[in-house]
């Protein structure tokens, strides 16, 4: 049974007032909500187990070494990887992206090679490459998209060449909540000896995520947007790769022996992670996979479809609606759904912001504007979007009173 109440109340911020109106919290793809089981591990941990990790003799800090090693077990169990070794923890998504950008151009590529990235890409898998581009001299290119949303993967295969060194690309597009073939993508990239790095900022929240059957090369996802502490992340990355690449950062935890004359770094993984990381954060984050555990990643999954189908039909009933991306698979039973539970759209010649400012008066908060999407805006041919995001803890009943502020406000232009 998804007991819905129970998981609500999970959350405490869920039973708070806007505006005098319930609040309706569907902002979901920038950050979730946390359940108390995670404040609570974090608080245990600093009022009665806070010390710096790793080489300290002391009590304290082996013990709070010990919790953020196992938070690191946690993490791979919960994307499938073969070592621990092989996850790195960052402050989120995008400096995992960031790390692979700075560390592979550097020690991988020369002017005039080429990243490949997509055209639903959100900022964090475009700037790091054009950084790198203005740095080294490497070329970013990208997949166009079909006007439904999806990736046409017929120009991924005419535009790898000898020069292509790296795909980047996202597995769901936190705009159109497209959920891209990365298998395939793989596949592909793999058959011509060039690396997959895969965003999965909004997919590890919501779908079971095996990087061995995935078979992607790096892969990387934030606390924030699967119930755990901000300051969070993950980078994933094959042993054999995050061997061949030079640190990110330099300073103390990633070396080995410093000299004035050479310095020499640290096995996997702490090559990558110089100075004090956000223990707490890693106990934090543990806490929380381990609650998505306990509801289950199935259960999740099909609850978040669900809901994705019912708001899907009743925002389509709306006069002058206009929902951007791929329509909402209607047999959830035998097929995934190629939509994530995101829906971004607008209405009518309403301006997204008035419309998101008059819904949050409501005590409904939606996302607006252009999610850090703006070459996907420009491809779409807007400024922005109103969005509506899914969580486990979301019912039906948010989603008819989003319907009902959505025409209440369009009645009022």
């Amino acid at each position: 049974m998804y007991d819905i109440n129970q998981i609500r109340a999970d959350f405490p911020i869920l039973s708070r007032e806007v505006y005098g109106k319930p609040l309706v919290y569907l902002d979901n793809a920038a950050t979730t909500q946390k359940p108390l089981c995670v404040l609570d591990a974090m608080r245990e941990e600093y009022l009665n187990v806070n010390a710096n990790v790793h080489r300290g003799v002391h009590y304290l800090s082996q013990q709070a070494t010990d919790l953020h090693e196992a938070a690191r077990e946690k993490v791979r169990g919960f994307i499938n990887a073969r070592k621990i070794e092989e996850i790195v923890f960052t402050r989120g998504t995008t400096e995992a992206i960031n790390l692979v950008a700075s560390s592979f151009c550097q020690s991988q590529m020369q002017a005039g090679d080429e990243v490949l990235v997509t055209d639903m890409e959100h900022h964090s898998n475009i700037v790091p490459w054009q950084l790198q581009a203005q740095r080294h001299g490497i070329i970013v290119k990208h997949i166009p998209i079909t006007d439904d949303g999806r990736l046409d993967l017929s120009t991924l295969t005419s535009q790898l060449s000898t020069r292509t060194k790296l795909v980047s690309v996202t597995h769901v597009s936190n705009v159109l909540g497209t959920v891209n073939p990365v298998g395939e993508i793989v596949k592909i990239a793999h058959q011509h000896g060039i690396p997959v790095l895969v965003d999965g900022a909004q997919s590890a929240p919501h779908m079971k995520i095996d990087v061995q059957a995935m078979d992607c090369d790096f892969y990387a996802f934030s606390g924030h947007k699967m119930y755990g502490p901000t300051g969070i992340g993950v980078l994933y990355g094959k042993e054999e790769w995050l061997e061949k690449l030079p640190p990110y950062q330099g300073g103390g935890e990633m070396i080995d022996k410093v000299t004035w004359e050479r310095t020499t770094f640290e096995r996997l993984p702490f090559k990558f992670e110089a100075g004090t990381p956000d223990y707490i954060a890693t106990h934090g984050l543990a806490k929380a996979i381990e609650y998505i555990d306990s509801i289950g990643m199935e259960n999740i999954q099909q609850h978040e479809q669900e809901l994705t189908r019912y708001a899907m039909e009743q925002l389509q009933a709306i006069d002058d609606m206009k929902i951007y991306g791929i329509p909402q698979t209607s047999d959830l039973s035998h097929q995934p759904s190629s939509r994530d539970a995101v829906i971004s759209f607008n209405v009518g010649q309403i301006h997204h912001l008035d419309l998101g400012t008059l819904l949050d008066r409501l005590g409904i908060a939606v996302r607006t504007g252009h999610h850090c999407a703006q070459p996907l805006m420009d491809r779409l041919g807007i400024p922005g979007t109103v969005r509506a995001s899914f969580a486990l803890y979301n019912t039906k009943e948010e989603i008819d009173t989003l319907v009902a502020g959505i025409q209440r406000v369009s009645k009022m232009f």
